[in-house]
């Protein structure tokens, strides 16, 4: 579909690509990963012809239609949401107005939003505009630049499904690992100026990629000692008569030698947040807390009412819930960046918080400098310190005297973690942290959170990043809060329960085994005759569970593809909310069925 061959590409004195060379086919999924600044964005500019190649080709199938997603500033629109969404699709009827309305309802948008003009929106909702209207046109290659960036949890949970489905062709730069092995089945890596391409999940390459590094260091300790001692030969021989003609054929094959050379060093963040000062048990506790956000032209929003919430030391929570369902608004009163409008914060013994915000935008001063800001705490921290610091944060040299305003997107969050560093507390508190970092930063946080003693509250929609770190899960839904011990997996199979007890079945319950009989080994015979059966019996009905689901998902994706319900976007959302319940037991069951059969636990795999 795509073919990339032999490109250069330079600008002034940095050379991006050397003979890089690429093909894309139908229907795949690729990952491109590098280190910032290794050439990831011209790449797709170069795709797009935003960008000449110095050298070589990019060819197109002839009417291959690329679509594409920048990382951030989607153009602004005086058009409403959903004719912005429409725009460009040619003769679309009901069924493409309701499919472009399912998408902006999986990206996070309420029925009440599609009217609302799109330049009064914020950056973050803009983009998922944009991104709404790309999937529409279903091109036959996305290139997708940081898609997760702007996404709360539930939406990326929504694209990564649809991306499941897509039937074209996939190709993202991502810094979200999960992200990245869910929708993809390839990592194309941009190393020695060169496309190199690892298929597998981002762990798969992470491993070959050691494995090299680790041959190509042997090769050249190997060949520096061969090296070594030909010199040596060279340098003892020279003046001698008698081995003349054995010093020159040296000589020789020392030229001919081709020196291996090592890759360079990647710089990678450096992160070790300074262990705090011990706080009393009882960390941090909102007592009766009511917050009430007043909208123009409608009924105010309730978002806590009576609300208790307390944090104890050394937890590591995350906050999940929809979108709207006040995790923000929780976390910004637990920092005591926003007051609740009644009730009492009460902070513990020792208790020190820091605030890290998803929108820089208020928290870093535009006129300052990277030094500067990183400076200004009450710690007064000796300059010579903090440049160390801000070093291994990727602010070398002169770079500490760049204004914050110039910074991109990562470098405001690595500021920002600077400034955490600079000022030590012993609750962290953080909105979306590793939004603009690449997977090596993320790594290092979560290596450094992972050490850390203190307390530590996080939103964040990367899966890898919640699972890595939360000790527990904070599900807040309609202004209350439950609590799941264990990480985002546990807390995602705990729905699951519950949907199925809600929707009426029973909870499944792993038989322990029966008490063994003295000496018996009749009675140890027959009672596992009864097991066989009884998941034979468990298996039928799995079987004609997923069979009856199947054929109500055909149903209700025929009502759903009805022209006249297309206008009636709370018909549209009911009947695709309930085709996703159906879906979610047709793959349980379909897993459990699996497992059974693998296992040679019913009758017919005796």
């Amino acid at each position: 579909m795509i073919t990339i061959r032999n490109i250069h590409k330079s600008f002034s004195s940095q050379t991006l690509f050397e003979g890089a060379s690429l093909q894309i086919n139908e229907g795949e999924r690729f990952a491109l990963v590098g280190p910032n600044g290794s050439g990831k964005s011209t790449l797709f500019k170069m795709m797009l012809r935003e960008e000449e190649v110095d050298e070589g080709e990019i060819q197109f199938k002839k009417g291959v239609v690329v679509g594409y997603l920048p990382q951030e500033n989607a153009p602004t629109s005086e058009r409403s949401v959903i004719e912005e969404t429409l725009d460009g699709v040619e003769d679309y009827g009901g069924r493409i107005e309701a499919e472009g309305k399912a998408i902006l309802m999986g990206l996070g948008f309420k029925v009440t939003d599609f009217e609302r003009k799109v330049n009064t929106l914020s950056g973050g909702w803009s983009m998922r505009v944009a991104m709404a209207k790309l999937l529409l046109k279903k091109p036959d290659l996305l290139l997708l630049d940081e898609p997760t960036n702007h996404l709360d949890l539930d939406s990326l949970l929504w694209l990564q499904g649809y991306l499941g489905g897509y039937q074209g062709a996939i190709f993202v730069i991502s810094h979200d690992r999960a992200f990245v092995n869910t929708v993809c089945n390839a990592i194309i890596s941009v190393q020695e100026k060169t496309l190199r391409a690892y298929y597998g999940d981002y762990e798969n390459f992470i491993s070959q990629r050691q494995s090299e590094k680790e041959k190509i260091y042997s090769a050249y300790r190997l060949q520096q000692e061969e090296i070594a001692q030909m010199e040596d030969f060279i340098a003892r021989n020279r003046s001698r008569v008698s081995t003349a003609s054995r010093v020159q054929s040296m000589i020789k094959r020392l030229d001919k030698v081709v020196r291996i050379v090592l890759p360079a060093e990647v710089k990678t963040v450096k992160i070790r947040f300074p262990q705090p000062n011990r706080t009393g048990t009882k960390v941090l506790e909102l007592r009766n807390i009511s917050k009430i956000y007043n909208v123009p032209d409608q009924e105010p929003i309730r978002v806590y009412e009576n609300f208790d919430f307390e944090l104890q030391r050394g937890q590591k929570m995350a906050f999940v819930g929809h979108n709207g369902a006040g995790k923000s608004t929780l976390l910004k009163m637990l920092a005591g960046v926003i007051e609740p409008d009644s009730g009492e914060r009460k902070l513990g013994l020792n208790v020190k918080t820091g605030y890290f915000s998803q929108h820089r935008e208020g928290i870093l001063d535009p006129r300052k400098t990277v030094l500067q800001e990183a400076m200004d705490n009450d710690r007064m921290n000796p300059e010579l310190t903090v440049r160390t610091v801000l070093g291994s944060f990727l602010f070398p040299g002169d770079n500490v005297h760049k204004r914050t305003d110039v910074l991109s997107g990562g470098e405001k969050s690595r500021l920002m973690l600077v400034k955490l560093l600079m000022d030590p507390p012993n609750v962290i508190l953080m909105d979306e942290p590793t939004t603009h970092l690449d997977m090596a930063s993320v790594d290092a946080l979560v290596a450094a959170l992972k050490e850390f003693e203190g307390t530590l509250c996080f939103i964040s929609h990367d899966i890898y990043f919640i699972n890595a770190l939360a000790d527990s899960v904070v599900h807040i839904e309609q202004g209350k809060t439950t609590v799941y011990p264990g990480n985002y997996d546990y807390f995602r199979y705990r729905q699951a329960q519950l949907s199925e007890e809600k929707a009426g079945r029973k909870k499944k319950e792993a038989p322990g085994p029966a008490p063994k009989a003295d000496n018996s080994e009749w009675e140890e015979k027959k009672r596992l005759e009864a097991e066989i059966r009884k998941k034979s019996r468990r298996a039928e009905t799995l079987k004609k569970e997923i069979a009856y689901s199947r054929k109500t998902v055909e149903s209700l994706a025929a009502r759903l593809s009805a022209p006249e319900i297309h206008s009636d976007y709370a018909q549209v959302k009911e009947l695709g909310d309930k085709i996703a319940v159906m879906e979610a037991k047709i793959a349980a069951f379909t897993s459990e069925l699996e497992t059974l059969e693998s296992a040679g636990e019913v009758i017919g795999n005796q």
